[in-house]
């Protein structure tokens, strides 16, 4: 065979010289078998991609909403009514967290207390400066200055009695990680870091915030995963968790009682009203349950899991099939919703079927964590209107759920004034109805002002952490999103 020595291929292809016939057949066999496995990879690689395009494509879902909307919550239900088996796995994890809400409930509520007794301690003194002891939560209101309250040994005996529960509570929140952390008021930042009609030098913070994260695989559940046994635990380790569960109860069971004596302190109760501070309406509240929690064989309910507040960090996805739905998968994505974590939002807008947008309208007097001069209410107008108008979105379903209805119907009933708060309100009716119709034309409008294109408005008024109305809610939701993936898949 004659070989050109101007072509290197040839050159390096060529067979040895003086090549023995028994090297030359060990050659040809192994080039034979170089070519089977060759071709057998190719004849892999081609029925993969002939899987794939057969595969049916997932239903993918977005939930969005401020921090502290529901949108966890609205998550948990969606596994409670489809994903049981993985639920009950999940159930004896959470204990953990309900603990940490309870405890930091009685510590929020001991907090306040010991401000209204170092304030009263220093007014006996004339001319002293005493500065109440520290507090928790940095963004509670001042003390009630001007108000005489009458406390006895008995605070005192509370205060020193529920000490132990401070220590527990740092303990829990190092085992459940930036989860457990809630946020703090911070430097304020744009409410849509993601929306592209913002200019560049207002749609992101100028350094990376501590509070924000994205992988798939953050979030609550991967808290849970480090509280949860896993196959590979040797049984010390599995020895350690208990005895570490058994010490945090104990020292809960010490402190029983006098955390139900904080609670129902008539004392207490009224420095709480002086204060207008309803403690009940905040996530993840446990007081009225400490007599069920606070007990050696307790299990977590599936309405306590649901009201259990663990926050967001980064993008939470989850996986579902709906037996309903034929076995179809469903990809439910639970974004943080702080405004240090909004930015990530927009590489998940890409290919979703519908978007689950959460608006908590008791919010209507609250100010956003992050920024104390932001009303919650009107953060949420400006993710709505930014979400709306995104051309990336403009054919995919939005469901907007205007959440925590029974926390606005307990404000209104305790006589607070929309109108105080919302002047646009005007002189309408100060009832639950027509406040909630109110919210519901107004997020309406700016849909319909700020879509790109005519789009349907897909409302309901929920209350996520009643388990059986949402269930209710979810059976409507997930046939209008289904119906919305087979038409954009052409299957319908």
């Amino acid at each position: 065979m004659f070989i050109s020595a101007d072509d290197p291929l040839a050159l390096a292809i060529a067979p040895p010289r003086n090549e023995t016939p028994e090297e030359k057949d060990a050659r040809e066999t192994a080039e034979l078998e170089a070519r089977r496995i060759s071709d057998a990879i190719d004849d892999q690689i081609r029925q993969e991609r002939t899987a794939l395009k057969k595969k049916k494509k997932p239903v993918k879902v977005l939930l969005l909403g401020q921090s502290e909307s529901g949108k966890s919550a609205t998550l948990k239900n969606f596994q409670l009514q489809h994903a049981r088996h993985e639920w009950a796995e999940e159930r004896a994890s959470w204990r953990a967290v309900i603990y940490l809400n309870l405890i930091r409930n009685i510590i929020r509520v001991l907090d306040i207390l010991i401000r209204e007794m170092s304030l009263a301690e220093s007014e006996k003194r004339p001319g002293s400066s005493t500065t109440p002891e520290c507090v928790s939560d940095s963004d509670e209101e001042t003390p009630s200055r001007g108000m005489s309250y009458h406390f006895t040994d008995k605070h005192s005996f509370i205060r020193r009695r529920l000490g132990p529960l401070r220590s527990v509570q740092i303990d829990l929140e190092s085992k459940l990680g930036p989860e457990a952390q809630e946020v703090r008021s911070a430097t304020s930042m744009s409410a849509t870091p993601f929306d592209s009609t913002v200019p560049p030098s207002q749609s992101l913070p100028k350094r990376p915030s501590r509070d924000f994260g994205v992988s798939s695989t953050n979030g609550w559940k991967s808290a849970l995963e480090k509280l949860r046994p896993s196959m590979m635990n040797s049984a010390r380790l599995q020895r350690r968790r208990d005895a570490d569960h058994n010490e945090i109860t104990d020292v809960l069971f010490g402190c029983k009682e006098a955390m139900l004596d904080l609670w129902q302190d008539p004392v207490v109760q009224q420095v709480l009203a002086h204060r207008k501070m309803k403690i009940e309406d905040s996530p993840g509240f446990f007081l009225n349950d400490i007599g069920r929690i606070v007990t050696h064989d307790y299990e977590p309910t599936d309405s306590d899991i649901v009201r259990a507040r663990l926050r967001t960090v980064g993008i939470q996805q989850h996986r579902v099939v709906m037996d309903e739905g034929g076995g179809k998968e469903w990809l439910l994505y639970d974004v943080g919703g702080a405004r240090s974590s909004r930015a990530a939002w927009a590489s998940y807008f890409d290919d979703v079927d519908a978007i689950i947008f959460l608006c908590p309208i008791s919010c209507f007097d609250e100010q956003l964590r992050e920024d104390r001069r932001v009303n919650r209410l009107e953060d949420s107008y400006l993710l709505w209107k930014s979400v709306c108008s995104s051309r990336i979105l403009a054919k995919t379903d939005i469901i907007l759920f205007l959440n925590k209805c029974d926390i606005l119907q307990k404000k209104i009933q305790r006589g607070m004034c929309i109108k105080d708060y919302i002047p646009s309100y005007g002189d309408r009716k100060n009832d639950t109805i027509t406040v909630m119709r109110y919210f519901q034309q107004h997020f309406k409008e700016i849909s319909k002002q700020h879509s790109p294109d005519p789009r349907p408005f897909f409302l309901h008024f929920t209350s996520v952490i009643d388990t059986k109305a949402t269930a209710a809610t979810l059976g409507v939701v997930e046939e209008s999103i289904l119906r919305a993936h087979l038409r954009k898949a052409d299957l319908l």
